[in-house]
């Protein structure tokens, strides 16, 4: 990664260098103030594979292909990133009309809508401001929407929940940013440490490198599935205790990039051992409407830790939801929540005023988080059409999950477990010594080497599982099952063709 960017940069000087020489003959060239030497070293840490360099290739074959130049496949698949609507998913139709009312107020006054969206504007454009989303928020959010936030957990859950314990913020991750932040210690001494599942989603390892705090990785188990063992937490925090000091841990679940469902054992181990070890828990549920696999189903930590009791349900916990994933694919309308319990008043008060330095998440993202917790009822006149969407939207999934677990696993040298939940599989493949050999010479990791022959001689994008972390031995990708069912079949026949052709190749 760091190779390709420094390419990229000497391309980026050398036309720099020509097109400056004018100025330069009519005076001293400017210096800059700020230079990589001098520019935060965090920053320069980071990386984001989802976003990388891969990404930025596929790109430039799509714009290719679009100016004539020819290639043996018609059109890129970015099976890269879980952005379902670029993918051919559509929205849903009760969110946006709920999206249209609050943006243009006048449509409440005509009959192209149905009553329950209706009402639902009503209580946003209450909420806000001079009856408008152009206005701001409080930092936490509307009320009115973090009530049905609040609401709606307690209704999942089976549990009270305090509508003041909820944060809306621009998507999960703000959200997971902000509370990360808490932990962060710029003096000197020891760096906090947080645990994160190896895989794992890179904005665990990007926020970690850019707070500077350190990176404290657990393996799931990919021979059962990608569970979690005990034994490799208990592992993982005796060797870091050294390094730093270990502060939290973070859960995803629903998996990325695993599409693993924790079972409730399996979640009672976790908070059991968070207790012992005095940690506090980010559970990342985004997925938390993306359960696909016979005998999966998806337990919320929050409810878990309440039916333990104490001291379990007194521990400190942030977990966060969006509009991006489950049914509703609403990426870059940017809306999700934190729902932050039993933190100590006054942090719960600094992370108040840290917030408030962002001033308010974007409202439509809020108003978009709404229309998710507090969606049609029975009986209502949107309902019916309302709930044929969603089930048929998850239907499909279901569906895409299940032929890329099993076309891949027809493929010799692939090997790919059953795709519980989430969005994406994480097949590890065999790759002959011949292929590792080729990429060490070409200066590429061998997963890395594999996406990027891959993705110049099918248009497939996929990410290298070096990306999210994977054991020292072992070689994986990350694919999405968002390309709609027909682009799925045509995607897994280039992979096969291609993959056959690789090892055939380096065989």
């Amino acid at each position: 990664l760091i190779h390709f960017y420094k390419r990229r940069l000497s391309k980026n000087l050398l036309v720099a260098s020509n097109t400056g020489s004018t100025s330069r003959t009519m005076g001293s060239a400017v210096q800059a103030n700020l230079v990589l030497d001098n520019m935060n070293p965090c920053i320069k840490k980071m990386e984001y594979a989802v976003r990388g360099p891969l990404v930025i290739r596929a790109t430039e074959i799509e714009k290719e292909i679009e100016s004539g130049v020819k290639k043996s496949f018609p059109n890129v698949i970015k099976a890269n990133i879980g952005d379902a609507h670029a993918m051919g998913n559509k929205p849903i139709v009760f969110i946006r009309q709920v999206l249209a009312l609050i943006t243009h107020p006048p449509l409440l006054e005509t009959d192209e809508f149905p009553e329950d969206a209706k009402d639902r504007a009503r209580a946003i454009l209450k909420g806000c401001r001079g009856a408008s989303v152009g206005s701001y928020s409080d930092s936490p959010g509307i009320e009115i929407i973090r009530r049905h936030v609040a609401d709606y957990i307690a209704e999942r859950d089976g549990f009270p929940s305090d509508w003041k314990n909820i944060m809306l913020c621009a998507g999960a991750s703000e959200g997971i940013r902000a509370c990360l932040k808490l932990m962060t210690n710029p003096g000197e001494g020891t760096r906090p440490g947080v645990m994160i599942p190896i895989p794992q989603y890179p904005l665990y390892s990007a926020s970690l490198a850019e707070y500077n705090m350190a990176q404290v990785g657990y393996y799931l188990d990919e021979e059962r599935n990608w569970a979690l063992d005990l034994a490799e937490l208990e592992r993982s925090i005796k060797e870091a205790k050294d390094k730093c000091d270990v502060r939290a841990i973070v859960i995803i679940n629903p998996g990325n990039p695993t599409g693993q469902v924790l079972t409730r054992d399996n979640i009672v181990d976790i908070i059991k051992f968070a207790h012992r070890e005095k940690l506090f828990i980010f559970a990342d549920e985004v997925y938390q409407h993306n359960v696909y696999a016979e005998g999966s189903k998806f337990h919320s930590f929050k409810k878990v830790m309440n039916e333990l009791g104490e001291p379990y349900n007194k521990m400190e916990m942030a977990s966060f939801m969006t509009c991006s994933k489950g049914y509703m694919g609403e990426c870059g309308i940017r809306g999700g929540y934190a729902e932050v319990i039993n933190m100590d008043a006054k942090v719960m008060a600094m992370l108040q005023k840290s917030i408030s330095a962002k001033l308010c998440p974007t409202v439509i993202g809020q108003a978009c988080m709404d229309a998710v917790v507090n969606p049609p009822r029975p009986g209502e006149p949107s309902y019916e059409d309302w709930n044929a969407q969603v089930q048929g939207v998850l239907a499909s999934l279901k569906r895409r999950a299940e032929l890329v677990a099993n076309t891949l696993n027809t493929i010799p040298g692939f090997k790919c477990n059953t795709v519980q939940g989430a969005m994406y599989a994480f097949p590890q493949i065999m790759l002959p010594e011949k292929a590792i050999e080729a990429a060490k010479e070409a200066g590429q990791a061998p997963d890395v080497f594999y996406a990027f022959n891959l993705l110049e001689a099918t248009g497939i994008c996929i990410i290298p599982g070096s990306g999210f972390g994977q054991r020292p031995g072992t070689y994986h990708f990350r694919t999405t099952i968002l390309p709609q069912e027909d682009v799925t079949k045509e995607m897994l026949g280039r992979l096969k063709e291609f993959h056959l052709d690789f090892m055939n190749k380096y065989s």
